[in-house]
C-alpha cells in the first residue's frame, strides 16, 4: 500500500519497448541501404557506363595477343624509316650498306674469297670479268649469289656463256665462253665490232680490229656471217673488196679498194660473184677505167665508165665518124 492507504500496482519499465523500436528502425535502415546497393540510381548507372571501355577496345583486349601493340609500333617505325629511305633516294646506298655489313661478318667468320680462277678469257682481263660479275674485295663467298653473278656476266656482250662455282671456304671459280670479233659494222657513221651472230661487242676504238672485214648498212650485222662466207669462196673478188654494203636490207653492193662499186642482184648473188671473178681473170675487169658494175639484171651486165674514160671514148667516136664529102646533099 502507498502512503494514502491505496493498494499499490506494479508498473513495467518502458526500456524493453524502446529497445525493440530502435532495433526495428535499424533493420529498416539496413534494408534500405542493401536495396539501394542492389538497385543503383540513374546517376550511378550513368557514371558506371562512363567508366566502362568501348566495345571495340574490350573486344581487342580479349582477343589480341599480348604485346601486339608494341610489335605494331615497331613495324610502323620500320615502315616509316623505309619510306624515308625510298623517298630520299637512298635505297641503293642502304642496300649496299647492309650487304657490306653482312659480308664483313662472313669474312670475319672465315668465308673471305682468297682465291679466284677464271678460265676461257681472251679479250677480257680478270679485273674486267670480276667487275662485270659484281665481285669485289668486300665480297664474301658465303653471301655471293652464283646465279646473279652468272647473269651479270652473260649481260656482257663479249661473254656468250658462263659458269660460276663456289668452293668453300674461300675459292671462286668462273668459266666463260667468249665471243670472237668477226667484223666491223658501220651504221649512221658509227663503227662497231660485231661477233658472227651479229652481237655488238664494243665501239671500234682499238687498232687490233683494223683488219676485220667491213659491212655497212642497217641489218648488215645480222646477215654478215652468211654473205662473208659466200664472198670468201671467190678469193679474186674477196681480196680486193673494201666493204660489203647491205642495201635496203635485201641485197649487197661491193665497194672495191680502188673505188669500184659492184651492184649484186638480190637473188643468186653467188652466181654473180662467180661471173665477176671470171671477168676479172679473163678480161682484167677490175683494172679497167670504170667506176661501177651493175649486175642486178640476170641477163646483162652494165658498166659505168669514169669521166676521163667516157670523155676519151666520146672523142674516139668523133674521130671515127666519117666526114661528109663536098657536094654531097
Amino acid at each position: 500500500m502507498d502512503g494514502g492507504g491505496r493498494l499499490a500496482r506494479s508498473q513495467r519499465s518502458p526500456r524493453p519497448q524502446a529497445d525493440l523500436k530502435a532495433a526495428a528502425i535499424g533493420a529498416v535502415v539496413l534494408l534500405r541501404e542493401w536495396l539501394g546497393a542492389r538497385r543503383p540510381t540513374a546517376r550511378s548507372r550513368r557514371f558506371a557506363r562512363a567508366d566502362q571501355p568501348p566495345r571495340l577496345i574490350a573486344f581487342l583486349e580479349r582477343h589480341v595477343p599480348r604485346r601486339a601493340g608494341a610489335a605494331a609500333t615497331v613495324m610502323l617505325l620500320l615502315a616509316s624509316a623505309g619510306l624515308g629511305v625510298v623517298k630520299g633516294g637512298h635505297l641503293e646506298q642502304f642496300v649496299t650498306g647492309v650487304s657490306d655489313a653482312r659480308n664483313a661478318l662472313a669474312n670475319s667468320a672465315g668465308f673471305r674469297i682468297t682465291a679466284v680462277a677464271i678460265n676461257g678469257r681472251r679479250q677480257l682481263s680478270q679485273d674486267e670479268v670480276l667487275a662485270t660479275g659484281g665481285v669485289n674485295g668486300r665480297s664474301s663467298l658465303l653471301f655471293l649469289d652464283a646465279a646473279s653473278v652468272r647473269e651479270k656476266l652473260k649481260a656482257n656482250p663479249w661473254i656468250s656463256e658462263a659458269t660460276v662455282l663456289k668452293l668453300y671456304p674461300g675459292e671462286l671459280r668462273i668459266d666463260i665462253v667468249e665471243r670472237s670479233a668477226f667484223a666491223l659494222w658501220q651504221l649512221d657513221g658509227r663503227l662497231s665490232v660485231i661477233s658472227d651472230d651479229g652481237a655488238v661487242l664494243e665501239p671500234y676504238v682499238s687498232p687490233r680490229f683494223l683488219l676485220l672485214p667491213l659491212v655497212v648498212g642497217r641489218g648488215a650485222e645480222a646477215h654478215a656471217k652468211e654473205f662473208l662466207a659466200l664472198l670468201a669462196r671467190y678469193p679474186r673478188v674477196n681480196s680486193v673488196t673494201k666493204a660489203a654494203i647491205f642495201v635496203g636490207e635485201r641485197r649487197w653492193n661491193l665497194r672495191l679498194k680502188d673505188g669500184l662499186d659492184v651492184k649484186l642482184p638480190e637473188n643468186d648473188a653467188g652466181n654473180a660473184l662467180a661471173t665477176l671473178s671470171t671477168l676479172d681473170k679473163e678480161e682484167h675487169l677490175f683494172s679497167r677505167d670504170i667506176v661501177a658494175v651493175d649486175m642486178r639484171l640476170p641477163d646483162r651486165l652494165t658498166v659505168q665508165l669514169s669521166e676521163d674514160a667516157a670523155r676519151a671514148r666520146e672523142e674516139l667516136f668523133k674521130e671515127k665518124k666519117p666526114k661528109k664529102k663536098v657536094g654531097d646533099a
